[in-house]
């Protein structure tokens, strides 16, 4: 049997050949973008402490040390005339230039915590150079202290899930910040106090930076100016929950009942 196809015949085949081969691609690309969706919506995004929801009027004041030590004599002695204990984040490149400025830190009785090893973009690193980071630097913080500190702030305020993971598969707890004094832009101390004086509130956690322009002749201001809303200033170890907690999706640690 001798099977005759005319032109006509082969174009139609041609045709709903085609036909079906596009159909079955549009099938498998709507199941792949559903399958990727859904992936997505599975993986949970890992945040650090913004701030703590609790009853207790206390907000946590932190100091990046990252660039020079020409103020923090000047800092501290403006914390011990408030009787104010704060949270230093201190990279340790800047502990190997100052380790004089680091010990008398922690000897006026605050609390070194890690800023990093060496201020890199930690969202570039892999999971295993993001954990050397906070080691290394918690390594000097021990040297300066006799203990290590369980308290990170990834460098630039970057973090992604690997970054959280690795801080916190080594009993970190990963602080980042809800108020931002923006003193490292170089305005005053008046201006400083003109961000937060409006929105801060119990269970705050306030960045700023040493080596600046006025952070240091402008903190006896804003010490008194918290104060006198009523706020105690405490160190973030003492501001945030050690466990039974969740962290929502805007960064607010909450206890858990």
């Amino acid at each position: 049997m001798f099977v005759v196809f005319n032109k006509e015949k082969i174009y139609a085949y041609l045709v709903s050949l085609i036909t079906v081969f596009t159909l079955f691609c549009v099938a498998n690309t709507i199941n792949l973008k559903k399958d990727i969706q859904e992936t997505s919506a599975n993986i949970q995004k890992m945040l650090p402490i913004y701030n703590v929801q609790t009853e207790e009027r206390n907000v946590a004041f932190t100091i990046n040390c990252a660039w020079n030590a020409d103020d923090i004599d000047l800092i501290l002695k403006t914390l011990k005339e408030n009787n104010t204990k704060i949270t230093f984040f201190m990279v340790g490149d800047w502990i190997d230039k100052y380790p004089e400025a680091a010990k008398k830190i922690y000897e006026e009785g605050h609390e070194l915590a890690s800023h990093s090893n060496t201020h890199p973009h930690v969202n570039n690193l892999s999971y295993e150079k993001n954990i050397e980071e906070i080691e290394k630097s918690n390594d000097k913080i021990e040297k300066i202290t006799g203990k290590r500190t369980s308290i990170y702030r990834p460098p630039y305020g970057e973090y992604n899930n690997t970054v959280i993971k690795a801080a916190r598969d080594k009993g970190y707890y990963a602080i980042q910040w809800n108020l931002d004094t923006l003193d490292y832009t170089g305005i005053t101390g008046e201006e400083m106090w003109s961000r937060i004086k409006d929105k801060i509130k119990p269970g705050d956690i306030i960045l700023s930076h040493n080596g600046t322009k006025n952070t240091a002749k402008s903190l006896d201001m804003i010490i008194k100016n918290i104060k006198q809303k009523n706020l105690n200033i405490v160190k973030v170890s003492d501001l945030i929950y050690k466990d039974n907690y969740n962290i929502n999706a805007n960064g607010t640690q909450i206890k858990e009942i």
